[in-house]
């Protein structure tokens, strides 16, 4: 007898990357009308055999990953939403608002996003008061190379049905926002609009105009990584610079402000600082600090690292804080996006904890994110946090993937896997409230001057010349578009 494939049975092939055409071939041809004879015995026509390792829907599944393009493959155990008990017959979310919040979760309605802990997790709570989680994509902008704009041009022909058209891919694809360094003059006008988080760069647009900064790959560096907190005019310039937040201090679309991106906050940096010129103003301030505390500069312990690391970052946050407060008293304080040592810093979690609302973190390096990891920084800051950004890259782009930090595995499908592997992780855990995905578009290698982090990598969900990548948008939909879902299981063991 022929044996029909189960649901989970047929999802489990399409997500191998078995097509229905191969489906179709195994299946029993319409019989042919033929003389009456005695019946020969049919065996049963049988589903391919998968490894439990090529099985999306097994605990055994692992993807391939280099760490970069000259290093040996290896497999990484990943988990997938199919791999869920009970998945394969869940819909996607519904009763959204058009924020994309939960309904079925509410909070305070404000007008505004905010945060609150409902139980023992934590939420953003949309402006209509409703449970949301922001899943995001950095960088959403249009790309000023040659190749790139040959093709903006062909397949958009202006800045509005590029936006249009680029709202609507995200949206498809379930992700509800946008962050850092996205254009949102003009995501904010298309047909449907965005949540979106910018990056004011405080700090490093202060020291472009002050002097002494330079390139790094992916952030600004100062002088022995000591940036210029304690520069009367750090503060002065701030506010000056917080002035142009007033003109969307209003917009209900708008989740809230990051202070800047990675900087420097290494555990040496009361003796980074003592080491600066003897008129520079860090300086000065290093030593009116140790004095205050009665510790010569040759008797610093450990603790009196940690404890000046926290009163730096501390004083950071507060004068950026204070400057975006008095021009947009409404929207969230995200801080500085935190990245290297600077992420896994208990003196720098205590140091932002009093003046901002969520923790940002860039974080790389990491497959399947580390709970414990994620639970110091909450009980170090005492805030939820974001992902900030992360990506992996796809050895089948046809770029070279010699820059950046994620890793590179061999197909765009195997980019999907690791989204949902690495998402699951975050959406287990309670504290986490949102991720942000580096980037939209790909490099271009042929970009003259790029920024160094940024040159030759599969980054995007879409090419350098705008094409989607569709596998990798459709394992990242299979998620996105359940993750209010996946969050109740989690909390509950059921799905319902």
């Amino acid at each position: 007898m022929d044996r029909t494939l189960t649901r989970r049975e047929f999802l489990r092939l399409i997500s191998a990357g078995i097509g229905l055409g191969m489906l179709n071939a195994c299946a029993p041809a319409t019989p042919t009308p033929q003389p009456t004879r005695a019946a020969t015995p049919i065996p049963p026509t049988l589903a391919p055999t998968i490894s439990p390792a090529k099985d999306p829907t097994s605990p055994m599944f692992v993807v391939a990953y280099q760490t970069s393009p000259k290093d040996a493959w290896q497999d990484r155990p990943t988990r997938t939403f199919l791999g869920l008990n009970g998945s394969e017959n869940v819909a996607p979310d519904s009763n959204l608002d058009q924020y994309g919040g939960w309904k079925a979760r509410t909070g305070k309605k404000t007008g505004f996003f905010h945060t609150e802990k409902i139980g023992e997790r934590w939420w953003l709570i949309d402006p209509e008061g409703n449970a949301f989680i922001h899943k995001g994509v950095t960088s959403v902008a249009i790309q000023e190379t040659p190749k790139s704009q040959a093709a903006f041009k062909t397949q958009f022909g202006d800045e509005k049905k590029w936006a249009d058209a680029t709202a609507q891919l995200l949206r498809a694809h379930s992700f509800n926002g946008t962050a850092a360094w996205t254009n949102d003059r003009l995501l904010r006008n298309a047909a449907t609009p965005l949540v979106y988080a910018p990056l004011w760069s405080f700090m490093s647009s202060y020291g472009k105009k002050r002097g002494g900064t330079y390139q790094q790959p992916g952030h600004t560096g100062y002088p022995l990584d000591c940036i210029f907190v304690f520069d009367p005019e750090f503060e002065i310039f701030c506010d000056e610079h917080a002035k142009q937040l007033a003109a969307t201090k209003d917009d209900p679309y708008l989740l809230g402000h990051f202070f800047d991106n990675e900087l420097p906050l290494p555990a040496s940096a009361l003796d980074n600082y003592l080491k600066l010129p003897s008129v520079d103003p860090g300086r000065q301030a290093a030593r009116d600090w140790l004095a205050a505390r009665n510790v010569q500069p040759d008797a610093i312990s450990d603790l009196d690292r940690a404890a000046f690391l926290t009163f730096l970052v501390a004083r950071y946050c507060k004068i950026v804080a204070t400057a975006i407060k008095k021009y947009d008293p409404h929207h969230l304080l995200l801080g500085p996006r935190l990245h290297g040592t600077a992420m896994n810093s208990e003196a720098v979690h205590r140091g932002i904890g009093a003046y901002v609302d969520i923790a940002s973190i860039n974080l790389y390096s990491s497959w399947t994110p580390d709970p414990a990891r994620m639970d110091d920084r909450n009980r170090w800051s005492g805030k939820p946090f974001f992902v900030s950004e992360f990506y992996v890259k796809g050895a089948d782009s046809g770029l070279p993937n010699n820059t950046g930090a994620g890793w590179v595995v061999k197909t765009q499908k195997d980019r999907g896997w690791f989204y949902q592997n690495y998402v699951l992780q975050l959406l287990e855990y309670k504290t986490c409230i949102g991720w942000h995905w580096f980037k939209y578009i790909d490099n271009d290698p042929t970009a003259p001057n790029p920024e160094p982090s940024n040159i030759d990598s599969n980054k995007g969900i879409v090419s350098n010349e705008y094409k989607p990548y569709t596998a990798l948008l459709d394992t990242m939909k299979q998620l996105n578009e359940r993750v209010y879902a996946t969050i109740n299981y989690f909390d509950t063991k059921k799905w319902s």
